[in-house]
């Protein structure tokens, strides 16, 4: 698992001009503040394309239980959920657990998340979290699963395919990304 590389071994480089609510599917995607139009119920990615979902946190609280909602109906959208069987539904019920530890480390280590991105394509799930944190997310070592808090990103690593931070150099905070793998 990495926590430098800004993206993952297959690098699918920078988000798309258009991350802020469109897909590069064709279909345009919810935004928190009505940024695009929703994917009817039950469609998935197409194929080969990916669809990019934001969520802008500007003065919202409650934001974890904001970001999963955000997150469910999203897969919703995508056609992971409903989940037609247990691993799919294991494989959702992880994309909304990852979702919760970035935003709440965003909110415990960083003054809050600013947005979060979700970016489906027919074989992967990348999470990203946008913050004005400088800390460095990590998971912490040597953990101790009997004792309270300190397992976000010990979560995040053992859920995910990877996952890693990306700083643009002259701008504040940074963005925690992780990726997911698609059920069978």
């Amino acid at each position: 698992m990495s926590t430098t590389r800004p993206y993952s071994p297959g690098d699918r480089g920078p988000e798309p001009s258009g991350a802020s609510g469109a897909s590069e599917g064709g279909v345009p995607a919810a935004g928190a503040s009505g940024e695009g139009v929703a994917a009817p119920s039950g469609a998935a990615a197409p194929p080969g394309g990916r669809q990019v979902r934001r969520l802008s946190f500007d003065e919202e609280s409650g934001v974890v239980p904001l970001a999963r909602d955000f997150t469910r109906q999203a897969l919703y959208a995508w056609g992971w959920l409903p989940a037609a069987s247990a691993d799919q539904r294991a494989a959702a019920e992880d994309v909304l657990l990852v979702v919760s530890e970035l935003v709440t480390n965003a909110c415990l280590h960083a003054g809050g998340p600013d947005q979060l991105f979700i970016t489906c394509d027919n074989k992967v799930i990348r999470i990203e979290v946008a913050d004005r944190g400088t800390g460095q997310p990590a998971p912490r070592t040597p953990h101790r699963a009997g004792r309270p808090g300190g397992h976000g990103m010990f979560i995040v690593q053992r859920l995910c395919l990877d996952w890693g931070v990306v700083r643009t150099p002259g701008v504040a905070g940074k963005t925690v990304w992780a990726e997911l793998g698609a059920p069978a």
